[in-house]
Protein backbone atom coordinates (compact mmCIF):
# COMPACT_ATOMS: atom_id res chain seq x y z
CA UNK A 1 0.00 0.00 0.00
CA UNK A 2 1.11 3.42 -0.85
CA UNK A 3 -0.09 6.46 0.83
CA UNK A 4 -0.54 9.63 -0.94
CA UNK A 5 0.30 12.86 1.27
CA UNK A 6 -1.32 16.21 0.81
CA UNK A 7 1.58 18.32 -0.67
CA UNK A 8 4.17 19.96 1.49
CA UNK A 9 3.22 23.50 0.55
CA UNK A 10 4.51 25.90 2.67
CA UNK A 11 8.07 24.41 3.75
CA UNK A 12 8.54 26.98 6.82
CA UNK A 13 5.30 26.45 8.61
CA UNK A 14 4.93 22.52 9.65
CA UNK A 15 1.59 22.93 11.01
CA UNK A 16 -0.27 24.78 7.62
CA UNK A 17 -3.00 23.26 6.50
CA UNK A 18 -4.83 23.44 3.06
CA UNK A 19 -8.41 22.49 1.76
CA UNK A 20 -8.32 19.66 -0.63
CA UNK A 21 -10.24 21.44 -3.23
CA UNK A 22 -11.55 18.45 -6.00
CA UNK A 23 -11.16 15.14 -6.22
CA UNK A 24 -10.61 13.97 -9.64
CA UNK A 25 -11.12 10.01 -9.23
CA UNK A 26 -13.57 7.89 -7.36
CA UNK A 27 -12.81 5.96 -4.14
CA UNK A 28 -12.38 2.71 -5.46
CA UNK A 29 -10.72 3.77 -9.43
CA UNK A 30 -7.86 2.33 -11.05
CA UNK A 31 -5.46 4.97 -11.34
CA UNK A 32 -2.16 4.60 -13.25
CA UNK A 33 1.25 6.07 -11.97
CA UNK A 34 1.49 10.06 -12.62
CA UNK A 35 -2.09 10.21 -12.96
CA UNK A 36 -3.93 13.46 -11.81
CA UNK A 37 -5.45 12.70 -8.90
CA UNK A 38 -6.89 16.05 -7.13
CA UNK A 39 -6.23 19.56 -6.77
CA UNK A 40 -5.58 21.34 -3.52
CA UNK A 41 -5.50 24.80 -2.46
CA UNK A 42 -3.04 26.52 -0.16
CA UNK A 43 -2.78 29.95 0.84
CA UNK A 44 -4.31 31.05 -2.21
CA UNK A 45 -2.31 28.58 -4.30
CA UNK A 46 -3.38 26.00 -6.55
CA UNK A 47 -1.84 22.36 -6.91
CA UNK A 48 -2.39 19.36 -8.26
CA UNK A 49 -1.84 15.71 -6.34
CA UNK A 50 -0.86 12.94 -9.11
CA UNK A 51 -0.57 9.37 -8.42
CA UNK A 52 2.70 8.12 -6.93
CA UNK A 53 1.75 4.39 -8.10
CA UNK A 54 -0.67 2.29 -10.22
CA UNK A 55 -3.54 0.41 -8.09
CA UNK A 56 -6.74 1.11 -6.42
CA UNK A 57 -7.51 4.26 -5.08
CA UNK A 58 -8.97 4.64 -1.63
CA UNK A 59 -9.89 7.88 -1.16
CA UNK A 60 -9.61 9.41 2.99
CA UNK A 61 -10.45 12.58 2.75
CA UNK A 62 -13.73 14.37 1.45
CA UNK A 63 -13.79 17.07 -0.91
CA UNK A 64 -13.59 20.99 0.83
CA UNK A 65 -12.10 19.46 3.81
CA UNK A 66 -9.33 20.91 5.54
CA UNK A 67 -6.10 19.25 5.54
CA UNK A 68 -2.96 19.53 6.96
CA UNK A 69 0.35 19.12 4.99
CA UNK A 70 1.58 15.63 4.49
CA UNK A 71 -1.62 14.49 6.27
CA UNK A 72 -2.28 10.73 4.68
CA UNK A 73 -5.23 12.16 1.68
CA UNK A 74 -5.59 8.33 0.10
CA UNK A 75 -4.28 5.43 -0.45
CA UNK A 76 -3.13 3.16 -3.49
CA UNK A 77 -2.99 -0.46 -3.34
Amino acid sequence: MTEVPFPQMNKEDGQATGVLATWYVADGETVAEDQLLAEVQMDKVDAEVVAPVSGVITLVVEEEAEVAQGAVIARIE
